[in-house]
């Protein structure tokens, strides 16, 4: 197994060289611009992204859904007890990154992490499917459970405690945003030689760089 890892190899060829003259001054411009093109071109999950937080000093990553995109930043869903919520509550700094390999292309964001209004999570908690609803409901989410059935149980037991009424959204349910004052944009190029431009938030405005491969 080793050998076929250390051998696996593979070129970058499907993009065009990023001309910095040609690309927008906001970073958020160029993020939607790739976004559009991962709507039409991944299959599966194209806002399928890295979160990234710090617990004492270790980085903690998983992958979560990007469910809104605004200038103020990129928004996601969670249990508000969840240890990724419990991690930035303590140190707001996290990190996105989305990676479409099927268009050689990754996005890494860096910023704080900031609650978003009730009102934004009661409209996505309620345009959720009713089987998602109660699952946050159920899940005591990053909690040690004694086996599946423990949740399983709780699903039966929300599901009759709101038999016949619209299931709304727990208090400790909600969307957070990361609010970015870094990007990388990266796309791959032959030979290795990718390109990586940043975009960077220094005074209230966005400064952009090239870094070396």
């Amino acid at each position: 197994m080793s050998d076929n890892i250390y051998n696996q190899r593979i070129d970058y060829l499907k993009n065009d060289f990023l001309d910095e003259n040609k690309l927008p001054d906001n970073p958020f411009e160029l993020f939607k611009g790739w976004y559009k093109v991962a709507l039409d071109q991944v299959v599966k999950d194209p806002n399928a992204m890295i979160l990234s937080t710090l617990k004492d000093d270790m980085p903690r990553s998983r992958v979560v859904l990007l469910k809104n995109l605004d200038e103020k930043g990129f928004t996601y869903f969670t249990n508000y007890n969840s240890a990724k919520v419990q991690e930035t509550n303590t140190n707001q700094n996290a990190s996105l990154a989305f990676f479409w390999r099927d268009l050689e292309r990754q996005i890494r964001i860096e910023g704080k992490v900031e609650k978003v209004t009730e009102k934004e999570s009661d409209d996505y908690f309620m345009s959720r499917p009713e089987g998602s609803r109660i699952g946050a409901w159920a899940s005591p989410q990053s909690k040690e459970i004694k086996s599946r059935k423990e949740i399983e149980d709780a699903v039966e037991e929300i599901k009759n405690k709101f038999d016949g009424k619209e299931v709304t959204r727990p208090e400790n349910w909600g969307g957070l945003r990361l609010v970015p004052s870094y990007f990388e944009f990266w796309q791959g190029a032959s030979s290795r030689l990718h390109d990586r431009i940043v975009y960077e938030l220094i005074e209230g405005s966005w400064k952009r760089k090239r870094l070396a491969p």
